[in-house]
């Protein structure tokens, strides 16, 4: 009786609508509760719905993927919405306009609403056409070889993959590098000319990929980040394991910091991705195994959230030394002062005799009052002094990578 009733409710039919495509997997679920023997009539209709099913999906989604542009005005025109229906995904009407125009590209948060509300799959809404016909194609093998040594294509291996394919799978959980590269263009750098972009690109997308393995407790409130905020976390570095008390600190407040060592053409320190302003990432890459560099990065790149939260860019790179810029970006220099006024505030380096006297005693001292690591204190003196020779004995003896010695770190 019962599956009689279930044959009489199933009509097989050419899918043509979201609706046509959601009957038929119901009734596909229906059929294969009776696990059907293939000749019965129940086991043909599983197959030819089966097949019916595929073709749509492949019209719909075929592997040579449509760009996300085409498969938001697909579906908008599939569900018969306007493009005010999809202010609710993407933001505002005329953000909505730029999306569809193609003058602004999308964001993780409007690719995980158009994904969650629409049901376009995230694959599609993240990738661009193309692609690895072009931008893959022209990749430094050394590069990609590099990526494999560092883990960065997981169970996939060139005796599986070609290169292309590799790095297909790596970029598609977070986007194409065309869309990162996008953003690098609009990003703030103080970076060396000749820093290999798609090595930078690559390395950014190891971060944000770390980051979301990571667990905010909660989002990051913009109001909390100001001077006194981190002039307190600075006070970490006086304890053995500062670098780890300041990641489990700044997870507290929603900003998630990130460890990867740096590429071979990146000679990169740190970056502040904002592409999810809900949880900040902050990269490091302990290019210098140095605790001075640790906490003077880390505080760059939290000015930078302090300062520039809202200031239209989602990635800043910086290279703090190494580099020697004399005009550098306004933004730069206000991240730089900030950073620097935390550690060793202006008016106490004015009366400090640490000023005219470089000495470890100097620093000590200075250190004490201060309530930071000696090592921070003869950092900012040989910056402000510009005499690199003094003091290497207490910055070379603070070291940082051995707390993160999950990392593969170059000897």
């Amino acid at each position: 009786m019962e599956n009689n009733l279930i044959k009489s409710m199933i009509k097989i039919k050419v899918i043509k609508t979201e609706k046509d495509y959601q009957e038929a997997l119901k009734s596909v679920e229906e059929l294969m509760s009776l696990d059907p023997n293939p000749d019965s009539t129940e086991g043909e209709q599983l197959s030819l719905l089966s097949t019916l099913i595929e073709d749509y999906e492949a019209r719909i989604f075929p592997k040579t993927l449509p760009s996300p542009i085409e498969a938001i005005k697909f579906r908008m025109e599939q569900s018969n919405l306007k493009q005010a229906d999809l202010v609710a995904y993407i933001g505002s009407r005329s953000r909505v306009s730029e999306i569809l125009s193609g003058k602004r590209q999308l964001t993780i948060g409007m690719v995980r609403a158009l994904s969650e509300g629409l049901g376009i799959p995230t694959k599609v809404l993240i990738k661009e056409p193309n692609t690895s016909d072009t931008e893959y194609k022209n990749w430094d093998n050394r590069l990609v070889v590099e990526m494999g040594k560092r883990g960065y294509f997981g169970n996939d291996s060139f005796k599986q993959h070609n290169k292309i394919q590799l790095l297909e799978n790596f970029f598609s959980a977070i986007n194409s590098p065309s869309q990162i590269l996008g953003m690098l263009r609009k990003s703030n750098y103080r970076s060396s000319p000749l820093t290999d972009k798609r090595a930078l690109s690559a390395w950014a997308v190891c971060v944000i990929k770390k980051s979301q393995k990571i667990k905010a407790p909660k989002k990051y409130k913009h109001n909390i980040m100001d001077l006194k905020f981190l002039q307190e976390l600075v006070k970490l570095s006086v304890k053995e394991n500062s670098p780890i008390l300041a990641q489990e600190y700044l997870i507290k407040y929603g900003i998630t910091l990130v460890i990867e060592p740096h590429f071979p053409k990146t000679r990169l320190d740190g970056a502040t991705i904002l592409i999810n302003k809900d949880n900040p990432v902050i990269g490091l890459t302990l290019r210098y195994d140095r605790l001075d560099n640790f906490w003077f990065t880390l505080l760059h790149e939290l000015a930078h959230i302090a300062q520039h939260y809202n200031s239209g860019v989602s990635l800043f790179y910086d290279e703090i030394e190494g580099l020697r810029m004399l005009d550098l970006d306004e933004k730069e220099k206000e991240a730089d002062e900030l950073a620097e006024e935390s550690i060793l505030p202006k008016a106490k380096w004015e009366i400090s005799p640490a000023r005219l006297i470089p000495s470890s005693m100097a620093a000590n001292s200075l250190a004490n009052e201060l309530g930071v690591h000696p090592a921070l204190i003869a950092g900012q003196m040989r910056h402000k002094g510009n005499k690199y020779i003094y003091l290497n004995k207490i910055v070379n003896a603070a070291k940082v990578r051995k707390y993160f010695s999950n990392e593969k770190w170059k000897k």
